[in-house]
């Protein structure tokens, strides 16, 4: 056994760029590193004022997402919680693919994002982003035309039950907690 009980668990700190200029980066624990999915745990969200979608407190000060990053994707998908653990739905941000240096990650927001609640409705979010983007030249016709495509692909494959991958719903919070012998909330 090892001194360092997180040494199978490193942190990544994922670069998260979103035009024109701004970038952000998240730490986070990695907790399965596969070759189709990385699943990572972001704990203790500062979201404050909490995010509400439709109305709903979906995310808020405090909570717990479970992450699935997929190479060569132009998604990401979380699993989000409450602050007291409570599952709230998923969230798939439309992204770049991402570029994996070790530890360190790289990729960027196209703004599009999907929510699918508890009950699998899926709808997609923030299309005046994107359309904002494309006006001001912080995204391309032809990278604008492959997000909404790729949008366009995660809601066809909601309805049909064929997303999001069996993954997202095998790596749930109670087993991440679990595999990183940590509490739940």
């Amino acid at each position: 056994m090892s001194d360092h009980p997180h040494d199978d668990h490193p942190t990544v700190r994922i670069h998260y760029k979103r035009p024109p200029n701004r970038v952000q980066i998240f730490e986070q624990t990695l907790v399965h590193n596969g070759d189709g999915v990385k699943v990572t745990l972001a704990r203790d969200m500062p979201y404050e004022p909490p995010m509400r979608i439709e109305g709903q407190v979906v995310l808020e000060l405090g909570s717990d997402v479970v992450w699935f990053t997929f190479p060569d994707q132009w998604h990401d998908v979380g699993r989000f919680h409450r602050a007291d653990g409570t599952f709230t739905g998923l969230y798939a941000n439309l992204l770049t693919p991402p570029v994996f240096t070790g530890t360190e990650w790289e990729t960027t927001d196209l703004f599009l994002d999907v929510w699918m609640s508890l009950d699998g409705a899926a709808m997609l979010l923030d299309e005046d982003e994107l359309d904002e983007a494309l006006g001001r030249e912080w995204v391309d016709a032809e990278t604008a035309a492959r997000v909404r495509e790729e949008a366009h692909h995660l809601l066809e494959g909601a309805r049909a039950g064929t997303w999001p991958p069996p993954e997202v719903h095998a790596w749930t919070l109670e087993r991440c907690l679990q595999e990183l012998g940590l509490e739940h909330p």
